[in-house]
């Protein structure tokens, strides 16, 4: 399993989102700065991670970037599904979207749902707060 770039970023960009935790409210512009990731990546990143609940922004004087819950309440499986979607190892735990051509005779899907239970349950183990610390 490989997450995408925009995967990787969107953990980095929390990453230094929840450094600014408690303290004065950051800016797509200083976010990009401190990751070293394009401001219009870091601009989209805010986006998708605010449509998710994880960020929560505000314009004008006194708006800004900040979390949207404490950092302990936000695990790396919900920054990766928020850009991602569901975790999923592959497309045929879900029957609306299975287009496997072995599908009718598959003896292996049936024990897929246990295996992403797994996978997710420990990307769900790993809070950011942990992924911050030095």
């Amino acid at each position: 399993m490989r997450l995408s770039n925009m995967a990787d970023y969107a953990v980095v960009v929390m990453g230094a989102a929840a450094r600014h935790c408690g303290g004065a409210r950051t800016s797509a512009t200083e976010l990009a700065s401190e990751t070293g990731i394009a401001l219009p990546t870091v601009q989209k990143l805010v986006s998708i991670l605010g449509k998710a609940g994880l960020l929560r922004s505000a314009r004008g004087l006194g708006g800004g970037i900040q979390l949207a819950r404490p950092a302990a309440a936000i695990t790396l499986a919900d920054i990766i599904e928020a850009v991602e979607g569901p975790i999923a190892m592959t497309n045929c735990t879900n029957a609306a979207s299975c287009n496997c051509a072995i599908e009718p005779d598959c003896n292996v899907k049936a024990h897929w749902a246990v295996v992403n239970q797994a996978v997710r349950g420990a990307l769900a183990d790993v809070k950011l707060t942990s992924l911050v610390q030095a």
